[in-house]
């Protein structure tokens, strides 16, 4: 304690003000510490900026929006383009803060400084006045910081680490997942909401989540009306803040402990063996286009951070006015910098890339093929144990699915794999052989030689689109509510309302529907490659048609937790199929040669069955047995004979799952103990259905 005490000391002494400017004591700061950091003698406050001329800090008093003290850094507080200061005897919980920069004007040139405009921190980790959803505390049009005290304890428990072909990804929208009554949380619609739904998460059986954008932004920025009712950012694809974490997803405000209650939710599922990925927003900001208003970048250095065209106007590759300059050298520091301190002190275990095809153009805005910033994620050191998975297009027409620079590191969520098993599952022909190659691991797409044997993160539905249930009630997009006469939202959606557009009480159709929903559902967990499915869909929740939910903070997009009690049958098949995929690692990788001969994974060819059949075949995790299953899907709607290898006289299949039987409902296994086994080869399946066996002893 005493060398301690004495280090500190030391420290002290030596970060002695030695100026005084507007009566605050200043001295030069830590150059290489961005953004805001409290020490023990003050604040210390770091910003870069390549063009600007000179910059000023501003101290608000806590939720006031004139600000009661200007301090301009010094002329020498300025090394490279790097400005640092540290402020004596300021209380982080006393003030608020922001900048203002100063410059050139020529906006041909990018070049759009403004002396006047107040900007956030880039590298802010807390934005204030957004700390209550839907409402803006200020009535000005900036936004500002507040330091943020960093002493969350983590204990000595590490994190789970689990192979990404262990994984079963589930997809949520915080506030969505508990926001709606029936949820019965006490915190509804935030990050504590969430860790109360842990045991239910883990009672499922999935062991990694994947928020939807946690990064701040303004849900009401854009906000409008129509038929009365408010239309916001709702998911939050809009990023005003990288290094900060949406306060009004927090169930109490933190103000100087922002990020408290996320960490907190982190830990917990730590602590419940479920990992904690982010789908995070690097292709553009909030700021938009010439249009929209300089939050934060622009005003920094608006020619870095955006790609801008030859006459200064932006390239909109994401679709939402602008496009992240990622290659250029600062915003790739800044990147791998916030992923970084996102790993370091939130201890997240992976990152989804939206749009992630402009992390790799260039700074005119052409496809590189080997970008640096794709390249310096992939080996990094402190991201070594990340997963990086990639939505490996963009709006920009750059479709990248199986070709994305990975480096035999980056993982991508297959669209390929969507589009096919769509329309296989709703009974298109022709596609049982690309059907077999997407449950067989899409190997066609992923050439283990050069992606590895886990590049591909398989999906069916997701936050873009129709849920699982929709898929099969509706053929078309319903969209109205989102205002824009039903033209917003994907129209390829490969969906069949099986004869009955929306809702219906005609109990055939509805049993059909059930069916396709568990045969979609078995076919993504008996496929290889990392499973991930919509938040809802294991109890069959409904957006009632609507496909682009973007706007809606309504019932269209909260979870409505009645149709769990009401598809109970269905979460309790998915539960057993999650489980049995736990159980039986062949399913999920190649576990060794087969006693039998068989293949590590094939598919029996349609020959005089209209059936696809894949089988995994291998060793149990011991190397003591065999492990061989057998996934069979039926998409025909007429009955048919599904024909499994021949075993020897002392092996037998058994049926583990079948969707056309709805034995789930009295509960599982009780029903279902003494499972079916046949000694023969050839089982007759019903129309529409799907079934999965496992090879045992007699």
């Amino acid at each position: 304690m005493a060398e301690a005490n004495n280090n500190l000391s030391f420290e002290r002494f030596h970060l002695r003000p030695i100026d005084e400017i507007n009566g605050f004591k200043v001295r030069p700061g830590l150059y290489e510490q961005n953004g805001a950091t409290a020490i023990p003698s003050g604040v210390n406050f770091t910003v870069p900026t390549n063009g600007g001329t000179s910059v000023e800090l501003l101290l608000f008093k806590n939720r006031e929006d004139e600000p009661y003290a200007v301090i301009p850094f010094p002329e020498n507080y300025r090394i490279g383009n790097v400005y640092s200061m540290i402020v004596f005897d300021l209380n982080i919980e006393d003030f608020e803060y922001a900048y203002r920069v100063d410059g050139p004007y020529d906006k041909e040139k990018g070049l759009i400084f403004d002396k006047n405009r107040i900007l956030l921190d880039m590298y802010a980790k807390s934005v204030t006045g957004q700390s209550e959803w839907g409402k803006k505390k200020s009535s000005k049009s900036f936004y500002k910081a507040r330091v943020v005290r960093n002493d969350f304890d983590w204990g000595s428990e590490p994190n789970p680490n689990i192979g990404l072909e262990d994984l079963v990804i589930y997809e949520m929208h915080v506030r969505g997942f508990t926001k709606d009554e029936s949820s019965g949380v006490k915190y509804p619609g935030t990050f504590a909401g969430v860790m109360e739904k842990i045991p239910y998460l883990k009672d499922l059986g999935i062991n990694a989540v994947e928020l939807m954008p946690v990064f701040e932004f303004d849900e009401i920025k854009e906000n409008r009306k129509y038929n009365d009712k408010v239309l916001v950012d709702y998911w939050g694809y809009n990023p005003i803040s990288f290094f900060a974490p949406n306060t009004s997803y927090a169930a109490k405000t933190e103000d100087n402990s922002s990020g408290t209650e996320l960490k907190k939710l982190i830990k917990r599922l730590h602590d419940n063996g479920i990992e904690c990925l982010l789908d995070v927003v690097f292709n553009h900001t909030a700021e938009g286009n010439e249009m929209g208003p300089s939050i934060s970048f622009k005003g920094f250095d608006n020619n870095i951070y955006y790609m801008l065209t030859p006459r200064g106007e932006y390239y909109n590759f994401s679709g939402c006015g602008n496009t992240l300059n990622c290659n250029h050298p600062v915003v790739r520091y800044m990147i791998l910098e916030c992923l970084r301190y996102w790993v370091t002190d939130y201890h997240v275990d992976g990152f989804r890339f939206d749009l992630a095809s402009i992390l790799g153009r260039n700074e005119d805005g052409s496809p590189m093929s080997n970008a640096p910033l794709l390249q310096n994620l992939a080996y990094d050191q402190i991201l070594a144990d990340v997963k990086l998975i990639a939505e490996a297009w963009d709006a920009g027409g750059l479709y990248q699915v199986g070709t994305f620079p990975s480096w035999n590191r980056w993982a991508e969520w297959n669209g390929k794999y969507r589009d096919d098993m769509r329309d296989f599952l709703k009974g298109d022909i022709g596609l049982m052989p690309v059907a077999a190659r997407r449950v067989a691991g899409s190997k066609d797409i992923y050439d283990p030689e050069h992606r590895g044997e886990n590049a591909s993160v398989n999906f069916i539905n997701c936050h873009d689109g129709f849920t699982l249930w929709d898929m099969y009630c509706y053929n078309s997009k319903h969209n109205e509510a989102n205002g824009w006469n039903n033209t917003d939202g994907a129209d390829d959606n490969r969906s069949w309302n099986c004869g009955w557009e929306g809702e219906t009480d005609n109990e055939n159709i509805n049993k059909l529907r059930r069916r396709l929903c568990k045969n979609a559902m078995t076919t993504l967990l008996m496929s290889r490659g990392t499973p991930m499915f919509l938040a809802g869909d294991e109890f069959l929740n409904t957006q009632y048609g609507n496909n682009n939910t973007y706007c809606q903070d309504s019932p269209i997009s909260w979870l409505e937790w009645g149709f769990l009690e009401k598809n109970r049958e269905h979460f309790r098949f998915t539960r057993h199929l999650i489980k049995f995929r736990n159980e039986h690692p062949v399913i999920r990788k190649y576990m060794g040669g087969c006693s039998l001969g068989f293949p590590d994974n094939w598919s029996l060819g349609p020959d005089h069955t209209k059936v696809l059949r894949v089988v995994f075949a291998g060793r149990n995790a011991e190397n003591t047995a065999d492990d061989i299953v057998c996934f069979a899907i039926n998409t025909h709607w007429e009955r048919q004979d599904c024909y499994l290898p021949e075993l020897p006289h002392y092996l037998c299949w058994q049926i583990e799952t079948d969707s056309s039987l709805e034995i789930y409902k009295a509960g599982f296994p009780e029903i279902w103990d003494k499972k079916v086994r046949t000694n023969g080869n050839m089982i007759n399946m019903e129309a529409r259905s799907s079934m999965v066996f496992s090879v045992v002893r007699v």
